[in-house]
């Protein structure tokens, strides 16, 4: 027992001993890292006052360097605005000198003028005096004259006012005269002078509407397709658009034969599509014409909007544009209506630039004058009044209006431009080579033949094909039945036979057909 107490009085007496030197060595090892941070501590300070040093001195410097800066600049702009109040001063001197030079002249000047002042009261009287003078010489005249004539002075003036009066009449009459054949002259030559000029100024090339087109093929054998099992296809064709398809021996061609040119466009079109695709069949042909159809309305619009852009038209209804699209499809006496009111406009342009008038107004005026022939709608009227009442529904200005109107002179002309439209309209028909008579007989007398067989119950559709020679009439299945159509046929022919003249004979073919169509879904 006493061994173990003897043992934990040393073992704590060891711990005593251990901590007391841990303590002992701790504040030396404090004391030296103490030491060591101090030594740290001066060498940073030192550096410190050295950097500090160094970017004092650099400050200073820059401090010298900026105050230089600002001290020149500062007397360079001293030195100016000190020039430039000398410049100031001097210029008020001169100003000074020159006011008072100006005041000398003005005080001499106003001298001069009191002395002409007295001059002219001076001469006043005298005039005064001697127009009293006058006056009394001038009565006693009078008086000597009065007795002598036995005339009063009134009546001499009345009689001497009447004889100047006649002779006056007389020379300005001879004048007169002379004047108006002169202006005559002149009007003439110079009338002759700017519509020549016009002219020389708007040339253009004319071409003929035909009444065929000519589809070109690679090869004779897409013939056999075109044409089909005992000629269904081009039997589907012509059906769908109207026109007469010829295959004959012409080498690599088939030609298309119609007055429409809008059908023919549409049958030229759907070929070329039907040969691209190769399924070439009634079903087909007709997918394909449906579509072309559409397709040339767009075109039609795209036409119409390109006429505007290359004329330089602004602010034209759609409808307008359209109705101006369509007139690529339409010939008057064989001359292409949009190629003719093109050149309408471009001569109406040009002569009113010389003549001072509005040439953008003239332009479009002419543009629209033939708008009336391509209304589908009231064939009665004149195509003036159509294309005039057209303006006037869509916003046309009135000097359009009345230029349209009067082009043909079906309304009084009441607008400067109207004449200029007339004149150039002439103008551009009568060219050489511009149109050809007949051909619009001939195309009246089909749009005739049409309009007779459409004027019947059950028609759907009609086409003249043949060059006249035969009428295709399309009826209604349903409602007309076999020995309806016969009678159709028979009551259309002898209504032609009755209304139009015609030469030779004319065929009228009646087709009904009959359609089962069935979806599978």
């Amino acid at each position: 027992m006493d061994d173990v107490i003897i043992y934990a009085v040393l073992g704590i007496i060891g711990i005593i001993l251990g901590v007391g030197i841990d303590r002992v060595l701790l504040k030396k090892i404090l004391k030296k890292n103490l030491e060591e941070a101090e030594e740290q501590k001066k060498l940073i300070l030192k550096e410190a006052e050295v950097t500090a040093e160094s970017i004092k001195k650099d400050r200073i410097l820059e401090a010298k360097e900026k105050f230089l800066k600002l001290k020149t600049e500062f007397d360079e702009e001293a030195n100016r605005k000190k020039n430039q109040i000398i410049n100031n001063e001097n210029k008020l001197k001169q100003r000074e000198s020159n006011l008072s030079k100006q005041i000398e002249q003005n005080k001499r000047a106003e001298a001069e003028l009191d002395s002409m002042k007295e001059n002219l009261q001076a001469q006043m009287e005298v005039v005064k005096s001697r127009k009293e003078e006058y006056e009394k010489l001038k009565n006693q005249q009078i008086a000597i004259l009065e007795k002598v004539s036995n005339l009063t002075a009134e009546e001499a003036k009345n009689q001497l006012i009447e004889t100047l009066k006649d002779e006056a009449r007389t020379d300005a009459s001879a004048h007169i005269k002379d004047i108006i054949e002169e202006a005559k002259l002149t009007a003439t030559k110079e009338a002759k002078k700017i519509v020549l000029q016009t002219i020389q100024r708007t040339a253009t090339e004319h071409a003929i509407e035909n009444c065929v087109s000519v589809f070109n093929i690679e090869s004779d054998d897409i013939k056999g397709k075109i044409i089909g099992r005992e000629g269904r296809n081009i039997r589907a064709l012509e059906a769908a658009t109207g026109v007469e398809i010829i295959v004959d021996d012409t080498p690599e061609a088939i030609i298309i034969s119609g007055f429409d040119p809008v059908r023919r466009e549409i049958a030229r079109l759907s070929l070329h599509r039907l040969v691209q695709d190769g399924r070439i069949h009634p079903a087909r042909i007709e997918e394909i014409v449906g579509k072309t159809s559409k397709n040339i309305e767009e075109e039609i619009v795209e036409i119409g909007e390109r006429t505007v852009i290359d004329l330089g038209i602004h602010g034209l209804h759609p409808e307008l544009i359209k109705y101006v699209g369509r007139m690529r499809f339409r010939s008057s006496y064989g001359q292409n209506l949009l190629q003719h009111s093109r050149e309408v406009a471009k001569l109406c342009g040009t002569l009113a630039s010389e003549l001072g008038l509005n040439a953008k107004l003239a332009k479009r005026a002419g543009l629209l004058h033939d708008i009336g022939k391509v209304y589908p709608d009231e064939p009665d009227k004149p195509h003036a009044i159509i294309g005039m009442e057209l303006a006037k529904k869509f916003k046309e200005s009135a000097e359009v209006c009345n230029a349209i109107g009067a082009h043909h002179d079906e309304i009084e002309m009441t607008s400067m431009i109207s004449p200029i439209i007339q004149a150039c309209d002439a103008i551009s028909g009568s060219r050489p080579g511009a149109r050809r008579e007949i051909m619009e007989q001939y195309l009246k007398r089909l749009k005739e033949l049409e309009s007779v067989a459409l004027s019947f119950d059950g028609v759907n559709k009609c086409y003249a094909i043949q060059a006249g020679r035969e009428l295709r009439v399309l009826v209604d299945a349903e409602h007309v039945s076999d020995k309806r159509a016969s009678e159709i046929s028979f009551n259309i022919s002898q209504k032609i036979e009755k209304e139009m003249q015609y030469p030779g004979q004319i065929k009228v073919t009646v087709i009904r057909e009959t359609r089962a169509v069935a979806f599978a879904k």
